[in-house]
């Protein structure tokens, strides 16, 4: 009743409604399953379309030489943004790699991918909201297992 009180502070109704939203006050496992797999749905799409670059940056070394002393530089290109129709951007090599990207940045926090600048951000965001619909997800399970050990009592 919280969500509905116009005495409460409209932050407070707002979190109250994203959270009975996203995973029905942590009772609805499937609901917060189905936004995660939405949301990856998403990040996914938005990494093979705009995210990934054109070419894997190849890292040129160049190098001097005196008398004994051998020193190397070697510098990696910034990603370059893929152009061209929308639709040669979708095959199954990239989809792959945005499918790597994707679960990387919700489970291990890490992709390690040389992304472009919207796939850089697209990679902030996913790493932000979907660990929490995973850990609502987690909780809205770990919810059912408890009523269930009482139910059975």
């Amino acid at each position: 009743m919280r969500r509905a009180d116009e005495e409460s502070p409209r932050a407070e109704r707002w979190l109250l409604a994203a959270y009975w939203a996203l995973s029905g006050y942590g009772m609805r496992a499937t609901r917060a399953l189905g936004w995660l797999i939405a949301a990856m749905t998403i990040t996914i799409g938005v990494m093979m379309l705009w995210g990934l670059p054109a070419h894997d940056p190849e890292p040129v070394s160049t190098g001097t030489l005196t008398g004994r002393h051998l020193t190397f530089t070697t510098e990696t290109p910034d990603p370059v943004n893929p152009t061209g129709p929308l639709r040669e951007r979708v095959s199954t090599d990239r989809f792959e790699k945005s499918l790597r990207v994707v679960v990387n940045s919700v489970v291990f926090r890490s992709s390690g991918q040389d992304l472009t600048t919207t796939g850089t951000y697209t990679e902030m965001a996913s790493r932000l909201a979907e660990p929490v619909l995973l850990g609502l997800a987690a909780l809205a399970a770990l919810a059912a297992l408890a009523i269930r050990g009482r139910v059975k009592r």
